[in-house]
């Protein structure tokens, strides 16, 4: 297991940063949809300086994959893959909606998670995740969907979930007129230190920075990888 890991996520409004060295866990994070490119590297700077080491020091790199705002998943797979590239660092890649469930899991002990993040136009970025044996199975994967098309019997099927994340604070009553998820209020946006204890769990896999992808789950989006990789 890698002793010091440093993980960022810009895919939405919040632009997030978690360095962790050893037992020790250094934050930071800001809401700034705009500003996530001028933030973020300034952040990973102040980690490192907290913990009194250089980047030099650093085993692996977690990054936030999407879905998200397609600017934000752009600029943080951007951003980890350079970094990764110019020190020949192994990235875990983390999706964004499983660091809500993750994240739920952490503050309420949450095991049966519904996150959703809006995606604008009334549509979601959805996926349903259950904690098994200390990690989470993706119940249904990621998805795009309209909120017209999503199904009662695909997401409330069973189970006592709870919903997470900015589509239930946008979205709350269309995702679920019957009220039978309850809603934790204060979930909404993933953490980059949440994406570092995914990625510390031991079935957790790693790529090589050329391999590093966004994960937008709207196919008509292509990424093109930096010149020459």
């Amino acid at each position: 297991m890698s002793n010091v890991v440093l993980a960022l996520d810009t895919c939405t409004e919040l632009c997030s940063v978690a360095l962790q060295k050893g037992e020790r866990l250094v934050t930071r994070q800001t809401l700034a949809p705009r500003e996530h490119s001028q933030k973020i590297l300034g952040f990973i700077d102040e980690v490192l300086a907290d913990l009194d080491i250089g980047f030099d020091a650093i085993e692996r790199l977690v990054v936030g994959q999407g879905p998200g705002s397609f600017t934000g998943v752009r600029i943080g797979v951007s951003i980890g893959q350079g970094l990764a590239f110019s020190h020949t660092l192994p990235v875990t890649p983390i999706c964004t909606l499983e660091a809500l469930a993750e994240q739920a899991w952490r503050r309420y002990q949450a095991t049966d998670v519904i996150a959703a993040i809006d995606a604008r136009m009334n549509e979601v970025y959805i996926a349903r995740y259950q904690r098994r044996n200390d990690a989470w199975i993706a119940i249904q994967a990621p998805q795009m969907a309209a909120l017209e098309q999503l199904s009662k019997e695909l997401w409330l099927d069973d189970g006592e979930p709870v919903g997470v994340g900015t589509g239930w604070q946008a979205y709350g009553q269309q995702l679920d007129a019957e009220q039978r998820v309850s809603i934790l209020p204060d979930v909404w946006l993933p953490e980059a230190r949440d994406m570092l204890s995914l990625a510390l769990h031991p079935h957790a896999k790693s790529v090589q920075a050329a391999e590093l992808e966004p994960l937008y789950v709207r196919n008509e989006v292509t990424w093109k990888k930096l010149p020459g990789r």
